[in-house]
């Protein structure tokens, strides 16, 4: 038995090693960890158990074991987070260059499969040099089997894709099917065609961190949520995500002690300027109401006319969304409009409540905006709110006009509570053109018409754009004073706590993607 255990450790150590210390070294130097090294930063101390510590390619000699490409250059297994479980799998880009082949893939699926069944997150941490060439086929059936199970377990687990090295090709679509995708600058990198391949097609000479890199990926093409200073910070960062989401669809949302704002609520009564025309910064709203003013914000770096994230209200998960008049004055278009509806259907998924701020002027205008398909992607933040049976109030801060009124959580969409500070303006239009239409002969006439037009301005305002008349109708249920904001919302939220809303059977719908 000695012996045998002897031999046992020695394999272990070997396999563990992974590509050996001159590979870690590189690794290292290059400003990355290891495999077993971010799995060490990301689950609690002790927790991981690893999973198919001694899987090989095609292994017919036991003496062989973990001579070549131990682990297959991938690390799985599960452990917690914060006491809660998480299924995991980290690429060790020390072996092999964490290329994807048929057992490595197998590997994957196997803790996918397993954190389905059981109901827990799965993250993966990403760091591969791609499918394994001499695999062929087998590397390419492994990717399927992935995409695959990503589609399956989409809705019913939290999947969370970490990019932390090079992710290229077929690689990056687990990611993009995933919930959310964080990256860490300077180190991660994703395409489907690199710098090479896209100078011999297009002649187009680009580096990897401007085709690929956190930067290009969190502020221009959205494709990741979040970004990372090193490694250290990302799992920091994702590790305070989780704390936000429940294990599975059936969970409700963790909970935490309830906190009153550190920031002055007092404050909420001055920070949307009398002036319409005038910005402000929705965050200092956001920060006044929620518990800590602690506001875990998605997509920070992407289409900044909206703002959506994550925070709690009496020590309850909820997801937030706003518009952001410091940015395009809040108006919806087509990148803001993708990255509200998507954060919407996933609170939905997951049970989280959806607290809605609207300061909207309407969608964007512009012929790039028309020949982008802004009609296609501004109905679905309507499919998504329309959608969606978590409870869902709205707080009209300031501006909500015409169409853009009705796709940030309106009544008409079967929102559950609509509340409007005295400042909010509800109509077709803004008072600007609606005095154009409504006055045009008036203004016409005048004898100074600029004058009569400001004139005609103020009294469509006093008249008509106001929350008096949508409340009237009962479209508002209640104009309130704003540093009541959060006692309004605690209410409501404790209000709707049981809430049950059945839809028509279908196998799913068709939303304008």
């Amino acid at each position: 038995m000695e012996d045998k255990l002897k031999l046992l450790l020695e394999r272990r150590q070997l396999v563990e090693l992974g590509g050996g210390e001159k590979r870690i070294a590189d690794q290292h130097g290059k400003g990355k960890q290891t495999a077993r090294e971010r799995l060490q930063m990301l689950l609690d101390p002790g927790s991981f158990s690893e999973m198919d510590v001694f899987v090989q390619t095609e292994l017919e000699d036991a003496d062989e074991v973990g001579k070549t490409n131990p682990g297959e250059g991938v690390v799985t297994g599960y452990g917690t987070v914060d006491g809660r479980s998480v299924y995991v799998f980290a690429q060790d880009f020390t072996v092999a260059g964490g290329s994807l082949g048929e057992a490595h893939a197998a590997k994957i699926c196997k803790v996918m499969d397993l954190a389905l069944k059981t109901g827990a997150p799965c993250i993966g941490l990403n760091d591969s040099g791609g499918a394994r060439i001499q695999e062929g086929v087998r590397a390419l059936n492994g990717y399927g089997e992935i995409f695959f199970r990503n589609t399956i377990a989409s809705g019913v687990i939290p999947q969370i894709s970490v990019i932390m090295g090079p992710s290229a090709g077929g690689a990056v679509y687990s990611p993009a099917i995933t919930d959310f995708i964080f990256m860490v600058e300077k180190t991660s990198q994703m395409f489907i065609t690199g710098p090479q391949v896209i100078k011999a097609v297009t002649g187009e000479e680009v580096s990897a961190e401007a085709l690929g890199g956190a930067g290009t990926h969190n502020e221009t093409s959205g494709v990741a949520h979040f970004k990372a200073a090193d490694e250290a910070d990302c799992m920091s960062k994702l590790r305070q995500l989780l704390s936000y989401l429940p294990s599975n669809n059936l969970d409700e949302p963790p909970f935490a002690q309830a906190e009153e704002p550190a920031l002055d609520a007092s404050e909420l009564a001055s920070i949307v300027p009398d002036n319409p025309n005038k910005p402000y910064d929705v965050r200092e709203i956001i920060q006044r109401v929620v518990d800590g003013s602690k506001f875990l914000e998605v997509h920070e770096h992407f289409a900044q006319n909206a703002v959506v994230g994550f925070a709690r209200l009496g020590g309850k998960s909820v997801g937030i969304i706003a518009n952001q008049a410091k940015v395009l004055a809040g108006c919806l278009d087509i990148n803001s409009s993708d990255k509200i509806a998507r954060f919407v259907r996933f609170c939905d998924c997951f049970n989280i409540p959806l607290v809605t701020f609207v300061d909207v002027p309407g969608y964007l205008p512009g012929v790039t905006q028309e020949y982008g398909g802004i009609i296609r992607h501004g109905a679905k933040v309507l499919y998504a709110y329309s959608e969606a049976t978590v409870p869902k109030i709205q707080v009209i801060l300031r501006k909500a006009y015409g169409g853009s009124y009705i796709a940030m959580s309106s009544r008409c969409l079967r929102g559950d509570l609509a509340l409007a500070w005295p400042t909010a303006e509800i109509a077709v239009m803004g008072p600007e053109g609606a005095a154009n239409i409504v006055y045009r002969r008036e203004i016409e006439n005048a004898q100074d018409p600029a004058a009569e037009r400001n004139q005609r301005v103020q009294q469509y305002r006093d008249k008509y754009s106001n929350p008096y008349i949508a409340a009237a109708r009962g479209w508002v249920d209640d104009v309130i004073d704003p540093r009541e904001t959060r006692r309004y919302l605690l209410r409501g939220l404790e209000m709707l706590a049981n809430k049950q809303e059945d839809r028509p059977r279908k196998k799913h719908g068709n939303i304008p993607l």
